[in-house]
């Protein structure tokens, strides 16, 4: 699964610029011309990276502004595009990561996209979810131990489906077999984010070294997987 950006401009200098540059990525680059529809999806949804034209998109700035206090994309990184009217330290000062000035340089933009794409891809990883069933095991707050399934995880975290109730609350220890020839065992220790009748939601806090290591390696399979999957599912 390739990077999923968001591009706000009505410019067809700056989108053939940022197509082209992201293309080489495997990024899905969603395209809005207005302030008020980027803010809305940016507000319901977390994206891996953002292009904003400050200037040449009515409240561009303000979008930028609105975008970065989202609860869903606040460690997003945001690229913001200036033509004059906005400043470079208003755009950093507003929220933005790297600041780029009309008319752009194709060498400027290499520079500044070599830096924030690693950054973006990092994001990704850290919040994409692989669809995963395995048992995870758990230890509640007295100590007493309960097992339930694996929905999906993340470098960040992880859901699970609750077969039978589970009482757990606040931080708990974390533990699953990584799937390989030999099974590694998985240690952390998570925060309960969110729950329902049927689900549960867990956010890593703090992951043994060697269990973060092998999770890094599980997790690089696990998007190649998904790489292949798309490639061969694609029309000839």
């Amino acid at each position: 699964m390739g990077l999923e950006c968001l591009l706000v401009t009505c410019d067809s200098t700056l989108l053939g610029q940022i197509k082209s540059a992201f293309s080489t990525h495997a990024a899905l680059l969603d395209l809005r011309q207005d302030s008020a529809s980027a803010i809305e999806l940016a507000g319901r949804r977390h994206l891996d990276g953002l292009v904003i034209d400050c200037d040449d998109v009515a409240g561009g700035t303000e979008a930028l502004v609105k975008v970065r206090n989202s609860r869903s994309n606040k460690e997003t990184q945001i690229v913001a595009v200036v033509n004059g009217s906005t400043s470079v330290g208003t755009a950093l000062d507003s929220g933005a990561d790297f600041v780029l000035c009309k008319p752009i340089q194709e060498t400027r933009l290499r520079s500044v996209l070599d830096i924030v794409l690693p950054k973006m891809e990092c994001e990704h990883r850290r919040y994409f979810r692989y669809s995963i069933d395995l048992p995870v095991r758990f230890r509640n707050h007295l100590g007493q131990s309960s097992t339930a399934r694996m929905k999906n995880v993340s470098e960040g975290g992880l859901a699970i489906k609750l077969v039978d109730p589970i009482h757990l609350k606040g931080v708990v220890p974390v533990e699953f077999d990584i799937p390989s020839i030999e099974p590694q065992a998985f240690h952390a220790k998570a925060d309960v984010v969110w729950s329902d009748s049927f689900e549960m939601g867990l956010r890593f806090l703090y992951i043994e070294k060697d269990s973060g290591v092998a999770l890094k390696s599980w997790l690089d399979l696990l998007e190649a997987q998904c790489q292949f999957r798309e490639s061969t599912e694609r029309p000839l």
